[in-house]
């Protein structure tokens, strides 16, 4: 693995009990678009692989957009298919498998449902005050994603994540604060730029002890296959998923 990759994790305060993770323990940064179909059939898996770890362990997550140009009020769901597939017919197949796909982890896509495709970046400066807040970043995460592939709602809306952020413990003064202030949009962009930078172009992926990157939806016994060789096994490696090809 690159050093820049390397370089997309979090710096850890220094000291003797301090640095990366030790041998026996995980630490997953994920990285992922909260409107990314493949990124929600990922964290299920995910969460079913974490399962299988017996040492300490802790996820974090990194901030990516799949459509940094998406204009700021989002747009029409019939758009965003047509500007990505073209015709209706090259769309539906689409669907069907990504539905399939989440069908196996429990999820259940309503696409009939999703009339409106948001700007993800509001979602992803929640999920920024969510880390500030020291709450549960893989719940809130889990939180939007139902919220927008499940009930279609628009997860780029203050009032939305207001409602959302609520459930997990962040106040709404707080929530919309976060929301007005530059600071926490220059934050997140630095975040996400971060990761492009290290040449990551496909999402999810997961990074593990800071020496092995997973990119894709893999399922459950590859990620735990993965988790083994970051923890116990040798030298930089790198896992990548033919779906996001």
């Amino acid at each position: 693995m690159s050093e820049s990759i390397l370089n997309i994790a979090r710096p850890r305060p220094s000291g003797p009990d301090q640095g990366l993770a030790p041998a026996a323990a995980l630490h997953v940064e994920v990285i992922a678009d909260l409107v990314c179909p493949f990124c929600y059939i990922g964290k299920r898996r995910l969460d079913q692989a974490m399962r299988a770890v017996q040492g300490p362990s802790d996820v974090s997550w990194y901030p990516y957009q799949l459509n940094p140009d998406m204009p700021e009020d989002g747009m029409s769901l019939h758009d965003y298919l047509s500007m990505r597939f073209g015709s209706p017919a090259n769309v539906e197949p689409v669907l069907e498998q990504l539905a399939e796909d989440a069908r196996q982890e429990n999820i259940d896509f309503r696409f009939d449902r999703i009339e409106h495709v948001p700007n993800t970046l509001r979602a992803h400066r929640l999920m920024y005050l969510a880390e500030t807040e020291r709450k549960d970043l893989s719940a809130l995460a889990e939180e939007l994603m139902t919220a927008f592939f499940r009930r279609g709602e628009d997860i780029g809306d203050p009032e939305i994540l207001v409602e959302l952020g609520g459930r997990h413990g962040l106040l709404p003064a707080d929530i919309d604060r976060v929301m007005e202030e530059d600071s926490s949009r220059q934050i997140v962009l630095s975040r996400e730029a971060q990761v492009r930078s290290s040449g990551i172009s496909g999402v999810p992926g997961f990074l593990l002890n800071r020496r092995l990157l997973v990119i894709g939806a893999q399922d459950t016994d590859a990620l735990v296959n993965a988790f083994d060789r970051a923890m116990f096994g040798e030298g930089n490696d790198a896992i990548i998923s033919p779906a996001l090809h």
